[in-house]
């Protein structure tokens, strides 16, 4: 079996792309954005570095681009190689038997003109967190989200909420539940758990951009009365939540977006009490799943309803209903604060969850049958 694989080069799509069986498949990657290389585990012919001129640049064109993205399309295959094209190429180079895209508005959009050309090849579709959910509110992304739609087979997703969706915008193929990030190797990091009882760590994912909103996470903490033992630590923090703590003088240990690795990261988690991620779109983060292998009790945002596939409201976890609401969030932490029994319910739980339906092997055995 030929599969290509289109994505930009994404930690997500890698670790997917390293679980795919190479000894009874061949294995292509096509990174859409040219520029910046990944490794995989295991043997994968790379498309990299394809984006060249046709024609020397010419004044205005990059204002034009911005200011006419419509006008600019029509004529930017006379100016440059385009994604269109150069998946041409590729398929005419290795014909395919499975085309398998990763995200929807970098990615899959480039390439509907190209795919429409080989409707015989079987098109997967791995939905990422706010593809769908986000970006269907506007009338141009709709659009073009049903036109790529049409061309899709197969619809991998990480959530109930975006089949429903996909299925409000016509989509009528068959459809996948898997994690989107691959699974874990969980015996390997359940060393780094401590027991409830020696964690004192609250952890919040740092977030503040189009779609993260650690704000209102640090804003709802500095409204509470914390106990002494638990210190606040941000991870991955984006600049517009570093200033914010350094502009309100909050004691807080921070770490930027590329600070921790990811085994740091387990270790941090190993040690969390508390870990709270909010954001107004997304999927299943993966962070969530990690941090609920680690052993933390999690509060998130359910937008859309997507996360209420993992956590059951004060049960397991709490549920952010409002992820604009300080308040609410207060009150979440509130709660978990002052129901150490549920900590140390949700601690075995949650561990045992994660090391069923997001263990290595199981994960790896699903991603495989996918291509069978």
């Amino acid at each position: 079996m030929k599969i290509l694989f289109i994505s930009m080069p994404s930690v997500h799509a890698t670790r997917w792309i390293s679980n795919v069986d190479d000894d009874f498949n061949e294995l292509y990657w096509f990174n859409v954005l040219s520029k910046d290389n990944v490794e995989f585990e295991n043997r994968v012919v790379k498309f990299n570095e394809w984006h060249k001129r046709k024609i020397t640049p010419i004044k205005g064109e990059y204002s034009l681009s911005k200011s006419k993205p419509q006008l600019y399309a029509l004529i930017r295959p006379i100016l440059e190689i385009t994604e269109n094209q150069y998946l041409h190429q590729i398929i005419s180079q290795i014909k395919p038997d499975i085309i398998h895209v990763f995200e929807m508005q970098t990615c899959f959009y480039p390439i509907v003109r190209t795919l429409k050309s080989y409707i015989d090849i079987k098109v997967i579709y791995s939905c990422w967190g706010s593809d769908l959910f986000y970006y269907q509110s506007f009338k141009n992304h709709k659009r073009k989200i049903k036109n790529a739609l049409q061309l899709v087979d197969l619809l991998h997703v990480d959530n109930q909420r975006d089949i429903q969706i996909a299925r409000r915008l016509g989509y009528k193929g068959l459809t996948t539940i898997i994690p989107g990030g691959g699974g874990y190797k969980t015996n390997f990091y359940f060393k780094y758990n401590k027991p409830v009882s020696k964690r004192s760590i609250i952890l919040v994912k740092g977030y503040e951009h189009d779609f993260g909103r650690a704000i209102n996470v640090i804003k709802a903490l500095n409204n509470i009365s914390l106990p002494n033992r638990f210190e606040i630590i941000v991870f991955g923090a984006h600049a517009k939540t570093i200033q914010f703590i350094n502009e309100n003088k909050l004691d807080l240990l921070t770490y930027g977006r590329h600070s921790l690795g990811h085994e740091e990261l387990f270790k941090l988690m190993g040690q969390t009490y508390i870990y709270i991620g909010n954001s107004i779109s997304d999927g299943i983060p993966n962070t969530l799943i990690e941090a609920m292998m680690m052993g933390a009790f999690p509060i998130q945002s359910n937008p859309g309803g997507s996360t209420a596939d993992l956590i059951i409201h004060r049960f397991n976890g709490c549920l952010i209903d409002n992820p604009l609401d300080v308040e609410d969030i207060s009150n979440q932490i509130l709660f978990a604060l002052n129901e150490k029994h549920l900590i140390e319910q949700a601690y075995v739980e949650n561990q045992s969850t994660i090391n069923l339906k997001y263990n290595y092997d199981f994960v790896k055995k699903q991603i495989n049958k996918l291509y069978d």
